[in-house]
């Protein structure tokens, strides 16, 4: 029998999850508004930079993941994070770093600091991802881990939305919006690199079965496609990041252009992380309560039912759209951990089903196909937007808000919808539930 890993190496392994989110909220909440808004790109330039860039991102995430499951060193991936923590940072600071103008090669290099970051990200955190397979034998235990990088990561989210701006100014000094980014930028890269160097220096795996030799990468990704718990899960999944992404992505605009208060909309921003905290441990009993699966179609039908009011009730108050907003994030924090709780899963359920045990694969392609759905929202996003009329800094037409709050409203409901008719094919039901 393995030795059970302590809570405290859990914990210890799962706050990785805060410092992956310095830079990861940051990029989803703030860095295609600092593209229209601060360097004052056009909408549709910007978001298609966006997108071509996140699906950059997922290929780094799969080429990563193949890599992983080839890796079997006696350390596992521990010196990966401490080796990779400072290109990472610096990284990120370059895609923060405004361009001496914004013609042809000021994009240009936007979009190469942009593409720099993916790619360290991806060598960096798809390691991690697959840590967390390897951190405990016991689905109990990383059920746990789950939760635990949730909190961590909404922890994260809070303190980038309630600090980057504010944060920024302060620290260097100016109202100029590009610089302020990027002076929060340098802070965020600084503690994510501290505590990575951390988890990295004390990360071990725990006594695992003997794992045999990684197959080909047709072998894994043929085996992938016969996981018929991989492929609904993942398929639910890109439903939803699509959905979620145009909401998310959404919310800075709404309050500056729909409501006419940017700082509400980093306050509901803040809310929302605060909120999911909370939300966490609700979720990780109802998923030991009911089965990951029915949490999801849980989770799923109270966002619906939210945006299915929104859609109905015209929503011009900061107060009232914040707490709109906090009631979807209840909901999509649910999806989330069952994503994360069920996913480890489906490694045992593929190596039950086809014989192969693939690791470092699966968190490679469920970070591709997570990248593509993001980059996906952001290009439905940026060219409703634009097709719209939206330009930024200016007042928009009533037709122009018109356009973008549809956007707000019936794109997350129909592709939370999608999810649902995938997840209810997905093998792992209750009887595969945590703990």
């Amino acid at each position: 029998m393995p030795r059970p890993v302590s809570k405290r190496r859990l914990l210890l392994f799962a706050s990785g999850d805060f410092a992956f989110n310095l830079y990861w909220q940051s990029v989803m909440l703030f860095l295609l508004f600092y593209y229209t808004e601060a360097l004052e790109l056009p909408m549709a330039v910007a978001a298609t930079t966006y997108m071509v860039a996140s699906l950059w991102d997922g290929i780094a995430n799969f080429a990563a993941g193949v890599w992983v499951d080839r890796k079997r060193s006696g350390r596992g991936y521990g010196p990966l994070l401490t080796v990779g923590s400072l290109p990472l940072a610096l990284s990120f600071t370059l895609a923060y770093l405004p361009p001496p103008t914004t013609a042809g090669w000021g994009v240009a290099a936007v979009f190469v600091g942009h593409l720099l970051f993916r790619t360290a990200y991806a060598a960096v955190n798809v390691p991690y991802l697959a840590m967390s397979a390897r951190v405990s034998p016991d689905a109990g235990d990383r059920a746990f881990v789950a939760g635990m990088r949730m909190l961590f990561g909404t922890g994260a989210a809070v303190l980038v939305a309630l600090s980057t701006v504010p944060v920024g100014r302060w620290l260097t000094g100016t109202e100029d919006a590009a610089r302020a980014y990027l002076g929060a930028a340098v802070l965020f890269a600084v503690a994510g690199t501290l505590i990575l160097l951390l988890v990295g220096a004390t990360y071990r795996d725990a006594a695992l079965a003997h794992r045999p030799s990684p197959p080909s990468l047709r072998g894994a990704l043929t085996s992938l496609a016969r996981n018929r718990a991989f492929v609904a899960l993942n398929a639910a999944m890109m439903a939803m990041i699509v959905g979620v992404t145009v909401l998310n992505k959404s919310v800075l605009y709404y309050f500056k252009y729909l409501i006419g208060n940017e700082g509400a909309g980093q306050l509901a921003l803040a809310s929302m992380g605060i909120v999911s905290a909370a939300a966490v441990p609700l979720w990780m009993l109802l998923g030991r309560a009911i089965g990951l699966r029915a949490s999801w179609l849980s989770a799923a039908g109270a966002a619906m039912g939210a945006l299915a009011l929104f859609g109905l009730v015209d929503v011009h108050g900061a107060g009232a759209m914040q707490l709109f907003l906090i009631a979807v994030q209840v909901a999509i924090v649910g999806l989330n951990f069952v994503f994360w709780a069920m996913l480890p899963n489906t490694i045992e359920y593929g190596e039950r089903a086809t014989g192969l045990h693939v690791e470092g694969t699966v968190f490679g392609l469920a970070a591709l196909l997570q990248r593509v759905a993001i980059g996906i929202a952001t290009a439905i996003l940026g060219w409703s937007f634009s097709s719209a009329g939206f330009v930024a800094n200016v007042e928009q037409s009533a037709a122009t808000l018109s356009g973008m709050r549809a956007t707000v409203a019936l794109v997350p409901l129909l592709f939370l919808a999608l999810s649902c008719a995938a997840m209810l094919s997905n093998p792992l039901g209750r009887r595969v539930s945590p703990g």
